[in-house]
């Protein structure tokens, strides 16, 4: 690819297709590159570790590679997992049409479909990454507290031994 091509990907919540950001951003940039500006694009905190999968399915995604994840980069590799920081946009996403799942937050399972739409140029005096493309309006990252059951509700206790908090669900 030449130094001014760019790429446009579409990142779609899965199960809420309708809701989606394309993005534009160059193809030498990393995974972790697309995956921040993915959360942001969405109005979420990047505070959670992540990974992109080629099997789409969220059941049976962990099983098929090839996978990138955030634990490869920070020493606890599986095997054959490869990690977001030094690999490339356009290693994941060898051709118009790839499509990979892109897990956030292992806790609370955000799964986006992230398909390369098309190739573009870059454009003088344009900063990448850029939100070329907005539908649907985006969900919290975190649910209202006031919206949450009794039952799902986060609590804690104390150890008796460090003074410490320990959170648990009732």
């Amino acid at each position: 690819m030449a130094s001014n091509d760019t790429l446009i990907l579409r990142a779609a919540l899965d199960g809420k297709r309708s809701v989606y950001r394309e993005i534009e951003i160059e193809p030498s940039k990393s995974l972790y590159k697309l995956a921040e500006a993915i959360v942001a694009a969405f109005g979420f905190d990047f505070d959670h570790a992540f990974g992109f999968y080629s099997d789409l399915k969220p059941a049976t995604m962990m099983r098929t590679l090839p996978q990138y994840e955030l634990f490869t980069d920070m020493g606890d590799a599986r095997p054959g997992v490869g990690g977001v920081k030094k690999t490339a946009i356009a290693q994941a996403f060898p051709e118009v049409g790839h499509t990979m799942m892109f897990l956030f937050d292992y806790g609370d399972d955000w799964h986006f479909r992230v398909n390369l739409r098309a190739k573009g140029t870059k454009l003088a005096k344009v900063r990448y990454p850029r939100v070329v493309a907005t539908r649907g309006e985006a969900p919290p990252q975190y649910p209202d507290p006031d919206e949450i059951e009794d039952d799902d509700r986060p609590s804690y206790g104390v150890n008796p031994l460090t003074g410490e908090k320990i959170w648990f669900r009732r």
